[in-house]
């Protein structure tokens, strides 16, 4: 039997919200089975004797790995993978593995380009641009911010973080950085703490992952701590904010603006942050370009077919790259 043949046996599980370019790879590839969500409830007898792998966007449960005996892989979509139970994934010797550095640079890109929205208004700008309030008021108002001489702080100096930590260098900002712990060989100043980092500077990108270790941890201590003059600018997890007291800092001016890519309840954005003038907010677009996504749908096939022919993965994650194939 071929390899192709060998693939073509192998059952993977894809949720219907899945990317369309891998679900025509996978349907190539292997012999793809599909479901509506990833819930338990919904996996018939014969996925439970079948399937071996899934590809998803994340999110799958203990509840669901137990459901399917057989499983030996789950290929996440995206760098993030928190809503999968890693620590289950690994007491079951399921492989787990994301899709890193694809998306790297079209991230931090957006970062930045967030930022700059976020400081100068531009959003606002194109609209009195297009609404005509050039034409009958005269030049859009002076923006208050700006980012000259800002000190920018980074929290989870990460792949995209050192990617943003680049390109805030070639704009002749400083940058400091909160991690778990310090990295080798970045010049960057690091601080222990994440409130040491907020009053050390006036700007705060948040690029940290998900997870009980960073749930809310941009609170409203830290939002104090950056200042009046502060913006902040999250790239990473919703999950990281506490956003009740963001949008509190930013209705009482103990922040000035911030800019967010992400929110604990996707798609659904608080009222008073939408509400908030200061606030520029995008639907979770980091890496969101055809180019990039596409990268990402074929790191995650391949994924796939890497383990089910030379039965290794790619790109593990941490906590499951000691998993080792069945058989």
């Amino acid at each position: 039997m071929t390899k192709a043949e060998q693939l073509q046996a192998v059952a993977i599980l894809v949720p219907v919200d899945f990317s369309d370019h891998a679900v025509r790879r996978i349907d190539r590839t292997f012999k793809q089975m599909r479901i509506e969500r990833a819930d338990p409830a919904l996996v018939t007898d014969e996925m439970r004797r079948t399937v071996r792998g899934i590809a998803c966007f994340a999110g799958i449960s203990a509840a669901m790995m137990d459901a399917l005996p057989n499983l030996e892989l789950i290929a996440s979509f995206g760098v993030g993978y928190d809503s999968v139970d890693v620590g289950h994934a690994r007491a079951k010797n399921i492989m787990v593995t994301n899709t890193p550095d694809v998306l790297t640079e079209e991230v931090a890109d957006t970062a930045i380009g967030l930022l700059i929205n976020t400081v100068r208004d531009l959003p606002r700008a194109e609209t009195w641009l297009r609404d005509g309030s050039w034409a009958k008021k005269g030049n859009y108002p002076l923006s208050r911010l700006t980012l000259r001489a800002r000190r920018v702080g980074i929290f989870g100096m990460g792949r995209i973080g050192q990617a943003i930590a680049r390109r805030l260098e070639a704009f002749g900002l400083p940058v400091a950085y909160h991690n778990r712990r310090r990295i080798d060989g970045l010049s960057y100043q690091y601080h222990p703490t994440l409130k040491g980092l907020a009053e050390a500077v006036d700007t705060l990108i948040s690029v940290a992952p998900g997870g009980a270790s960073t749930q809310k941890a941009v609170n409203a201590e830290i939002l104090s701590a950056l200042g009046a003059n502060g913006v902040f600018v999250n790239i990473g997890r919703g999950s990281t904010v506490d956003e009740t007291a963001l949008a509190a800092a930013l209705a009482d001016g103990t922040i000035a603006a911030a800019g967010l890519d992400v929110f604990a309840d996707e798609p659904n954005v608080p009222k008073a942050l939408l509400d908030a003038p200061n606030a520029c907010l995008v639907p979770h677009v980091g890496s969101a370009s055809e180019h990039t996504r596409r990268a990402m749908a074929d790191l995650c096939v391949d994924n796939l077919v890497s383990w089910f022919t030379e039965r290794r993965p790619l790109t593990p994650v941490p906590e499951t790259a000691n998993v080792k194939a069945r058989g």
